[in-house]
């Protein structure tokens, strides 16, 4: 781990179908990141999705059906460590010391706990309402430098910092005592962007893209084929005008918007060089064009997810072998949080 200048965690929920949303906004970014000169950890976070309930048959096929999208977009798990949650205890073990640490008021103002409990909060899980304070405890685990987050999860990540800030403060003469200089936990940086860091619905351009909405046609699918992705966005909802020559013309317009920015984002171009190209077209021109673009780019990872998960042993192996490096790391850091505050610990070997 000394040998990189940075350490990128981040994880995907085993919750239902993966969409184009979540490979543009953070996939495909995972896959970009293995390029920097960073150790790269990516965790399918199956302890997150059980704060609401899921089927147990259901969980342990999307748990692999994550690990081979991961695979299949290009996330090497000999050079990133690719793993699932459950299997590195000291995610749960940490989170309880940054349950001591977070205060209620912090927890208070997390808007998405408010938006996902809706009006009966108070039948709402413990796990839901904390759930910011586990994700503070993954990405802490690692003493990750660097986390690519959406727009939804900034304000999670600002918890993690606000956590780990508390606790160099309030362990401070310990985390000196014990060698650690002036702090132990970094102060993780986000981070955020690209030309479509959030996709929205093909049916309601003011919608985020989202596995849960009742209408498969407002998402692909990343295990759909060739023919579902053309036809979804033949269909996708669009208004009479053609497209604009300049950005500014997407204003008020958020489907155009939607499908430039979809353009954009899969040939790793700008939403400007976009209207420079497709300025003037209709919608009946340039469907056909985006189609051709989300069919080469996206086909060939189906096909590959499909190929994976047809041996689940080998998708295991991975996770298994990701665990066992993770959990080498989670464990020197819990293991320097104990003796931190000061808990007497079972020394090993």
């Amino acid at each position: 781990m000394a040998a990189f200048k940075e350490l990128v965690f981040s994880g995907v929920q085993p919750t239902g179908n993966l969409h184009l949303g979540n490979y543009l906004g953070a996939i495909r970014r995972f896959v970009e990141m293995q390029a920097r000169e960073a150790q790269c950890l990516y965790c399918v976070v199956d302890m997150h999705a059980i704060t609401v309930w899921q089927d147990p048959e259901a969980l342990r096929g999307q748990i692999r059906e994550v690990t081979a999208a991961f695979i299949a977009a290009g996330i090497d798990p000999k050079r990133s460590i690719v793993f699932n949650q459950s299997q590195v205890p000291q995610h749960a073990e940490l989170a309880w010391v940054f349950n001591c640490v977070a205060r209620l008021g912090w927890l208070n103002r997390m808007t998405q706990f408010k938006e996902k409990a809706g009006k009966d909060r108070e039948n709402a899980s413990i796990g839901l309402y904390d759930y910011p304070v586990l994700m503070a405890a993954d990405i802490l685990a690692y003493r990750a430098t660097h986390v690519p987050v959406g727009e939804d999860q900034k304000q999670h990540l600002e918890l993690t910092r606000d956590i780990a800030q508390k606790f160099n403060t309030d362990f401070g003469a310990s985390i000196t005592a014990q060698g650690h200089g002036e702090g132990f936990f970094p102060i993780t940086e986000p981070i955020i962007g690209g030309p479509a860091a959030r996709v929205m619905s093909l049916r309601d351009g003011t919608k985020k893209m989202s596995k849960s909405d009742p209408s498969d046609n407002s998402r692909i699918n990343l295990t759909d084929d060739s023919d579902a992705i053309a036809q979804k966005i033949r269909r996708a909802k669009t208004d009479p005008e053609a497209l604009p020559s300049e950005v500014a013309g997407l204003k008020e317009r958020p489907e155009a918007d939607n499908l430039v920015g979809i353009y954009a984002a899969l040939a790793g171009t700008t939403r400007e060089d976009v209207l420079r190209e497709h300025g003037g077209a209709q919608f009946s021109a340039f469907k056909p064009a985006l189609a051709d673009l989300a069919v080469s780019s996206l086909a060939p990872i189906a096909a590959e997810m499909r190929r994976l998960s047809a041996d689940p042993g080998h998708i295991e192996a991975v996770l298994a072998d990701g665990a066992e490096r993770a959990e080498a790391i989670a464990q020197e850091t819990l293991d320097a949080v104990k003796d931190i505050v000061g808990f007497v610990r079972r020394k090993r070997g």
